[in-house]
């Protein structure tokens, strides 16, 4: 390995018998986090948000480039703005637009038991929209020029330690993908190099909110892992 400067890293000693526990616990408590499609908009602080971000802000990543931008949307006229051109999009692609689906109809058979459609009321509806980007080139100066690495995978893990932490914040989120989303990099006033990957929703849980029973259904661990 080649010579860097480095500093020390540590983690808690603990036994075998606390490991397990801690990550049985770590998984029970994950296992209820659920994509919603029902909030409310009662006010979450900017500071849970952040901490969120900076979280997302320590993930693995290519070469410690932290490819990526979050745009935090609060502002009633943006939200109001992404989720037309979103609602524009969909529509297109569940084919409500008096026109071909752009969706395939495996794509759709595929959806249908989650009940999705192109009204998005949530983008309005819950307080904060997070915008995430992924960068082509910046480099950790962002300077806008220099080639990032890995840049969907770094991103990815990072997406999913915010949506944890927003989780342990006892916040319900939904990560929404309309196609293509050129018009969010616009909205968000984001430069060309950025890649608009998906809306994180955020926001309390509406009262009478509910998920799909499909969304429930999980592959058990013989199905997700082999042992070689």
């Amino acid at each position: 390995m080649q010579d860097h400067e480095s500093i020390p890293y540590s983690l808690p000693n603990l036994s075998d018998e606390e490991r397990v526990a801690r990550a049985s616990a770590m998984r029970e408590k994950l296992s209820t986090r659920r994509t919603c499609r029902y909030f409310t908009d009662a006010h979450v602080p900017r500071e849970v948000i952040e901490h969120a971000i900076l979280t997302a802000g320590g993930a693995p990543n290519g070469a410690n480039h932290q490819p990526w931008h979050f745009a935090v949307v609060s502002s009633p006229e943006k939200k109001k703005a992404i989720r037309e051109a979103a609602e524009a999009e969909e529509r297109r692609f569940y084919g409500e637009d008096g026109e071909d689906a752009k969706a395939g109809k495996d794509w759709l058979d595929a959806l249908s038991p989650i009940g999705t459609d192109a009204d998005k009321p949530f983008l309005e509806t819950a307080p904060h929209l997070i915008v995430v980007f992924a960068q082509r080139k910046g480099g950790i100066d962002d300077d806008g020029q220099t080639q990032n690495y890995y840049v969907n995978e770094s991103v990815g893990i990072a997406v999913g330690m915010m949506l944890t932490t927003l989780h342990e914040a006892g916040l319900a989120t939904l990560t929404h993908t309309p196609s293509p989303m050129g018009f969010l990099r616009d909205l968000c006033e984001r430069p060309s190099h950025e890649k608009p990957l998906m809306v994180v929703v955020v926001g309390q849980a509406a009262p009478d909110a509910t998920v799909p029973v499909h969304a429930v259904k999980k592959k058990p661990l013989s199905q997700i892992a082999s042992w070689l």
